[in-house]
């Protein structure tokens, strides 16, 4: 299953590129298991930009964290059960209380600190400071590898 899904997002980036990537990232911080990451690294693989890749990659993966941080906070916590499940959301319980701000930072995967954030009440503006640093990390990582790739076959 997960196979498939995983075609079905390359075939949607060869086709839509940023449009579909942007996507990918925004609904990975809700609820999709494919991150954006593959997407990024092999930006030149589909005809992208590995920097303008990851520029949307990184918007696309704050806005929907920020959906995902005002849905937990609107629908609760029986509502965020259903979605993540008992077992990830004393996961993430436990994450936060632990960890708190750095939870942000450190966790993973990030639909569930999205979802916990809110939830949990953390302030918005810690999680979108924390969001945004770890973001802007963790994309970055994978546009210079990107970067590298792109050199390093020629394309």
């Amino acid at each position: 299953m997960f196979e498939a899904l995983r075609e079905q997002a390359e075939n949607f980036v060869f086709e839509h590129g940023y449009t579909a990537l942007f996507v990918l990232s925004f609904t990975e911080s809700l609820f999709q298991p494919i991150p954006p990451y593959p997407f990024i690294v092999g930006a030149s693989l589909f005809k992208l930009n590995p920097y303008l890749a990851g520029l949307v990659a990184f918007l696309g993966n704050i806005l929907g964290a920020i959906v995902a941080f005002f849905l937990a906070r609107f629908l609760g916590e029986t509502f965020v059960k259903r979605v993540l499940g008992e077992k990830l959301y004393l996961k993430g319980q436990a994450l936060f209380n632990r960890y708190g701000f750095f939870a942000v930072i450190i966790g993973e995967p990030y639909k569930l600190v999205c979802w916990g954030a809110g939830l949990f009440n953390m302030s918005f503006v810690s999680f979108l400071i924390a969001s945004i640093i770890a973001r802007a990390v963790r994309i970055g990582v994978f546009v210079i590898f990107g970067d590298v790739l792109k050199k390093y076959i020629g394309l």
